[in-house]
């Protein structure tokens, strides 16, 4: 999970100002976490809470979001998603964004298996994004996060991925990336950052060609780290870099969340 939060705050300084290019700073001054980190910390929090080696208590889980969303109150949370998290009575409002594929990496560490994993990605994107784009967008991410870390090829991963959820996911990055935009809806996000992976030859390079492609920047970054995260791991120059810019109390709950289900 730690993955998404990298790709999230590199992420967080080209989310407005696109850079297409894998040329660029990993870190600066003004890299931070954004909704993308707060909203991963909170499904994290909640598996450790609210989780009985099966099932994720939704209650629990939109308690937990809207709790992290009063903590973090200014961490760019979209028009909708906020008014839910302001909402006394909280209802998914059918959205097909890329929220439910950025927070859901935790599941895939906590599940035991791929169909666990797909069955817990679903039940954390129901909350808001009960669209089936969105639920497959964040049951696509964490089944790649899941066959990563059982050893899965690249293109085992591809096959999977491109039969179950119908993603196409044979282009290439530079074929894209001239023309590729703002897009925050899973169908045109949750691909591009999984290429991202396919295409990378280590953590880093995972993250620079998810930016490198403009859009959604922090998020697609998020989504291609979480995954990439599951293949090589994290150096641990960038893991330092990344606690340095976390606020503790996010920092302290991704330390006991990788300490329980043993994330690596």
């Amino acid at each position: 999970m730690l993955g998404a939060i990298v790709g999230d705050m590199v992420g967080s300084v080209y989310e407005w100002h696109n850079i297409k290019t894998t040329e660029f700073p990993l870190f600066s001054e003004n890299s931070r976490v954004t909704d993308d980190s707060v909203m991963t910390v909170a499904v994290a929090h909640t598996l450790l809470d609210a989780f009985n080696g099966q099932n994720i208590s939704q209650s629990a889980l939109v308690q937990k979001m809207q709790s992290y969303g009063k903590l973090y109150p200014d961490a760019g949370y979209g028009g909708k998603f906020r008014r839910w998290l302001k909402s006394p009575y909280p209802k998914p409002y059918n959205s097909y964004g890329n929220g439910s594929a950025m927070r859901v990496s935790p599941v895939a560490w906590a599940a035991s298996t791929l169909e666990d994993a797909e069955r817990l990605a679903a039940a954390t994107a129901e909350v808001t994004h009960n669209h089936p784009e969105g639920i497959k967008g964040a049951q696509a991410t964490a089944a790649c996060i899941m066959l990563a870390r059982l050893g899965a090829s690249n293109e085992d991963i591809r096959d999977y991925v491109e039969q179950k959820y119908a993603y196409y996911l044979g282009f290439k990055l530079d074929d894209i990336r001239p023309l590729y935009g703002f897009d925050v809806s899973c169908q045109g996000s949750v691909p591009q950052a999984i290429v991202a992976f396919l295409e990378s030859t280590s953590f880093e390079d995972a993250i620079r060609r998810a930016i490198s492609i403009g859009g959604d920047s922090d998020t697609i970054a998020a989504i291609a780290g979480s995954i990439a995260q599951a293949r090589y791991g994290i150096p641990e120059e960038i893991t330092e870099e990344t606690a340095k810019r976390m606020p503790g109390h996010l920092r302290s709950i991704c330390e006991l969340f990788c300490t329980r289900f043993n994330v690596g």
